[in-house]
């Protein structure tokens, strides 16, 4: 009995660690709120103290939140968010962080020119989960504002 209570218990605290670090060794643990670093972005408007937005490139996202209705615990779920660069001048995405280990995003790594397009993919795996869930992804970019959040979101069920 005691070997089957520590099993369950070692597994409880790796899917904990598994959920809440996603794989970044700069991950924070216990109730501490995971940030991206705007910094990180090179803003030209804002890095030389230019305000002149009409020269930036520009997100447009067709949607900027996916309900996938229900899952079994243990499926996983992609979504595709498209967006369009509606800006002047090329997006650089330069990170997509998911809010949990659980939420992987895809994105590309090219310049996107001003009138292209491109596709963020988002993966949610249910393993470990159940309830309501509400999940997200912070998109970095050289965009004012530098960050776009995207969320998915459903049931999971047992």
């Amino acid at each position: 009995m005691k070997k089957s209570t520590l099993i369950l218990a070692a597994f409880a605290a790796l899917m904990t660690v598994a959920c809440n670090n996603n794989g970044d060794s700069s991950a924070t643990t216990g109730n501490e709120e995971q940030k991206i670093n705007p910094e990180i972005v090179n803003n030209p408007a804002t890095a030389n103290g230019v305000t002149d937005t009409s020269k930036l490139p520009a997100f447009e996202f067709a949607e900027s939140s996916f309900d996938f209705g229900t899952l079994r615990t243990g499926e996983s779920v992609t979504h595709e968010f498209r967006f369009k660069n509606s800006g002047k001048g090329d997006l650089l995405i330069t990170q997509a962080k998911g809010s949990c280990g659980c939420t992987q995003p895809e994105y590309p790594k090219d310049p996107i020119a001003s009138g292209g397009e491109g596709v963020i993919k988002v993966t949610f795996n249910s393993t470990g989960i159940s309830g309501q869930v509400a999940k997200t992804v912070t998109v970095l970019a050289n965009t004012i504002p530098n960050t776009k959040v995207l969320t998915i979101s459903g049931e999971v069920v047992k």
